[in-house]
């Protein structure tokens, strides 16, 4: 593990290890002089940290929380191949090595951690609070919560078969070559790229110019693994960990009325923020309530240690 001051000041460079590979990324400590709560933060579908993450982790520092925000395995400055390829579950595992790391460091209370998700680890979040006891409170944005209903949506039934047999193809050709497939996050409707829709493109394109690392492209595999990626399974089990769920009214990418149906299978404690727009507008648009919402959420409740 090794740390180096940036030059934006507080926040300083970290990197930790995952089960033999690098995962690298921000610390943004507290500035109080005892060890304080943390949040752990990761981007969503095929981002990375700079794409709108550090305001999120200013605004928490600033309401006296640390923050430990990093880039996923295989994407931005982090290690792991092959590049671009997103497997929830090992991300939801590096999540948890991500806590551990959080942990460790002396300007941290480790009875005290948050996680954050947004979008694709929006679901991550939920998965591992259901799962790893050491995590306090929950915040899950616009989360991609149910990856088989939304798989079916975006795909037409005429073309399933189609879409099976690219699978499988594509599975054949790396076992026999070690020749991974790509796919386009955004693009014309020719390229088939995960997102179709105008306001996607609008906002990758952004993303492109503030985040030089993000790419415009995931593996083959991704689209696979994430049609059968179901994050709402595990939401009942987040109790008594308290959940906080930010929901677009017309998010078309996660689907608003998924979220709100495994919002109300989560038991209490939790707190629903319903915001106007689509799925990409919290990072801008809606930046102030969701970053407002988030911050005010932890402070409550990571403010004891909860044991």
């Amino acid at each position: 593990m090794s740390a180096a001051v940036s030059r934006s000041g507080a926040r300083r460079d970290v990197e930790f290890d995952a089960d033999g590979v690098t995962l690298r990324g921000w610390f943004y400590p507290a500035g109080d002089s005892a060890p304080t709560a943390v949040v752990v933060m990761a981007h969503g579908f095929s981002l990375v940290k700079e794409a709108y993450l550090d305001r999120y982790a200013e605004r928490l520092a600033a309401a006296g929380l640390a923050v430990l925000v990093y880039d996923h395995r295989n994407f931005g400055a982090s290690e792991g191949s092959p590049r671009q390829e997103i497997d929830p579950w090992r991300q939801i595992e590096d999540y948890r090595h991500a806590i551990t790391y959080a942990g460790t460091l002396p300007e941290v209370d480790p009875d005290r951690i948050g996680v954050w998700g947004t979008s694709y680890s929006g679901g991550h979040a939920v998965v591992v609070a259901a799962g790893d006891l050491r995590v306090k409170a929950v915040v899950s944005q616009t989360p991609a919560i149910n990856g088989v209903q939304t798989g079916w949506r975006r795909t037409p039934m005429a073309q399933l078969a189609d879409l099976g047999e690219q699978f499988a193809a594509e599975r054949k050709t790396r076992m026999q070559t070690g020749e991974v497939a790509m796919r386009p996050v955004i693009g014309s409707g020719a390229q088939r790229p995960v997102y179709p829709a105008e306001d996607a493109f609008d906002f990758f394109s952004t993303v492109g110019r503030i985040a030089p690392s993000w790419r415009n492209e995931v593996t083959v595999r991704t689209g696979e693994w994430s049609r059968v990626y179901n994050a709402g399974h595990h939401i009942d089990m987040v109790s008594p960990r308290p959940l906080l769920m930010i929901v677009a009214d017309d998010d078309t990418v996660s689907g608003t009325d998924l979220q709100l149906t495994a919002f109300n299978r989560a038991l209490e404690p939790k707190s629903l923020r319903i915001i106007p727009g689509g799925h990409f507008a919290p990072y801008v648009e809606q930046f102030e309530v969701t970053a407002s919402a988030a911050a005010e959420f932890f402070a409550t409740h990571l403010r004891t240690s909860g044991r």
